[in-house]
């Protein structure tokens, strides 16, 4: 032991000899502490029972304030859980209306997903939908032109700018949603329509290019079935909407339209006196002496409406009015007169989409007493005298004169009133809306060894609301000869086409139709139809037996061929006199 404990041991023995010699004084002391110990202990006990019962009925309290927020926590729970349920539910439902559900779920569903997006309302599903559509597109606008571009450069621009103008529509689509109109719904759906042609303009197109091989055509093809898909669903989604939910489309019957022997017309074509902004003349006397330098002169995406005037003279070159020439209107002194011609063909490398002598893409366009030729001759295969994809078209009073693929009626919305339209096969052909009214449609005398066919329709989803439309023309020929003519043949599984109430000559084959392949039954999706037709051509008596030909529709069918119902006609054109 060390000094230390020591210390300690001495100190203790001090303490217990101190308290063995305690005097009764200290005795006392600490025995009246310990009768008020007592007491306290009393008191002590008495409060700690009042203690223990404040402190379980707080706890009681605690305990169902606890439950109450479980409860409340699990309640709000399970609202989320059933609202996750029926946006699940909703979405499912309208995807089962596509062609591509499962694509449909899986793009909407990752999108509200990534969003945040907890509305199940059909108006913000689809809207979820166009911005699929348009994210898919953009990917495909940076990658699909870059992989053409080793191949063929004007593959790659050809692509680029169908997949760009698909991207513009998807886009104008989401915009004008933001309005609560009716019309905006139709105009969605043409426009989309327009996206999902676009898409397969540019697949068609590669096939034209001999130097893009298959593999590479096929890569394409795989890389675009996405935006296809996609674009596909938000049509259909937009279209079951108008159906669905009864968004109400004006109709009216046809008899209403002979009322006075009116027609659609545009304000615009009634007027005797325009005034031009520019004047274009072969001699110098105009503003300009080619209608392409008048065009590029006039503002981009006017608001109003943009006159030019083309003095009687043959301009022989190519014009285009690109997406950017909104409103414009070129007129002419007569058909013969005013004529603009070019030669741009397939045979001679020029891709069909680009081959034409007028090309169209602007918004609202209005063409008048004007002639546009493809003088390629029928030696040269494809080769278009206008191409036209402009929204909202008019032509009054105008010739389009060509051989194999004459007129090109692309995409979009399209009216032509007395025009004129000759060529040998598929002369007019194309996915727009287009309406011919008291039309001229001549065949020609085709090469050896081939026969005519006057269309070519191209739908190919049944959401599109598409279609080729004669109504009171003229359906003859230039010249005589001895091939066969067909009023058509179809180039899409929903090819639509009617005929009606027009003066069919004795030009047309009494089969009416033909197959794309012969021989091979075409399939039963088409739409081709007559109706109230009269003249040698029009006898139904030997008509093709196909499911898809209705050799005699009626009254109520026909209706929804009209230039107000096709067309929605009452949004942008107006009743006027007899031309």
């Amino acid at each position: 032991m060390d000094s230390s404990d020591s210390f300690k041991s001495a100190k203790f023995d001090e303490r217990e000899d101190q308290q063995r010699k305690k005097t009764p004084d200290t005795i006392d002391i600490f025995e009246s502490i310990k009768i008020n110990d007592e007491f306290e202990e009393e008191e002590y006990r008495r409060k700690t029972r009042k203690r223990l019962i404040i402190i379980a009925i707080s706890t009681i309290i605690l305990v169902l304030i606890i439950i109450g927020a479980i409860l409340g926590t699990l309640v709000p729970m399970h609202t989320k859980d059933s609202s996750i349920k029926n946006q699940i539910n909703s979405l499912k439902t309208i995807c089962n209306t596509t062609l591509y559900q499962d694509s449909c779920y899986s793009s909407i569903y990752s999108l509200k997903t990534t969003t945040n997006s907890a509305s199940d309302s059909p108006k913000e599903i689809f809207m979820l939908s166009l911005q699929v559509t348009l994210n898919e597109l953009v990917r495909l606008n940076s990658s699909v032109p870059k992989r053409l571009v080793s191949y063929n450069r004007n593959a790659s621009s050809l692509c680029k700018h169908l997949i760009k103008d698909a991207i513009n529509h998807v886009n104008i689509s989401i915009s004008c949603l933001q309005i609560d109109d009716n019309d905006m719904v139709s105009d969605t759906r043409t426009w989309l329509s327009t996206a999902i042609t676009d898409q397969e303009t540019c697949l068609i197109g590669l096939m034209e290019f001999d130097n893009i091989p298959l593999p590479i055509h096929e890569e394409i093809k795989a890389a675009m079935k996405n935006a296809t898909e996609f674009s596909s669903n938000s049509l259909a989604i937009i279209s079951n909407m108008i159906q669905g939910f009864q968004i109400p489309v004006q109709r009216k019957l046809l008899q209403e339209h002979e009322k006075g022997s009116s027609v659609w017309v545009h304000r615009r074509l009634l007027e005797a006196n325009l005034r031009p902004n520019l004047v274009v003349s072969k001699n110098g006397s105009g503003d300009f002496r080619t209608i392409a330098d008048a065009v590029s002169a006039m503002p981009k995406r006017s608001k109003e409406r943009f006159f030019i005037y083309v003095k009687e003279g043959e301009y022989e070159e190519k014009v285009v009015i690109d997406s950017d020439c909104w409103n414009l209107m070129i007129y002419g002194d007569g058909m013969n007169k005013t004529i603009v011609s070019y030669i741009q063909n397939f045979a001679d490398g020029v891709a069909t989409y680009l081959s034409g002598t007028l090309i169209v893409e602007g918004r609202n366009f209005i063409a008048k007493d004007i002639s546009i030729k493809n003088k390629s001759g029928p030696k040269k295969f494809q080769a278009v005298a206008m191409r036209c994809s402009s929204d909202k078209s008019i032509f009054h009073r105008c010739s389009f004169e060509g051989y194999q693929d004459t007129l090109y009626t692309h995409t979009n919305r399209q009216f032509y009133l007395n025009c004129q339209i000759t060529g040998t096969i598929d002369f007019i052909f194309g996915n727009a809306a287009a309406v011919f009214q008291n039309c001229t449609i001549r065949a020609r005398k085709p090469r050896p060894g081939q026969y005519n066919t006057i269309t070519a329709q191209g739908k190919s989803d049944p959401n599109q609301n598409t279609g080729i439309v004669f109504q009171k023309c003229l359906i003859s020929s230039l010249g005589n000869f001895t091939a066969k003519t067909f009023l058509g043949r179809p180039w899409f599984n929903y090819s639509t086409t009617v005929v009606m109430e027009s003066q069919i000559e004795g030009i047309v084959d009494r089969v009416g139709w033909v197959s794309w392949e012969p021989e091979i039954q075409p399939p039963s999706s088409l739409f081709y139809a007559e109706y109230k037709n009269v003249g040698v051509g029009s006898d139904l008596g030997n008509r093709v037996k196909w499911v898809g030909f209705r050799p005699n529709i009626t009254e109520e069918e026909a209706e929804n061929f009209s230039v107000e119902n096709f067309l929605e006609g009452n949004q942008w054109l107006k009743k006027g006199i007899q031309f």
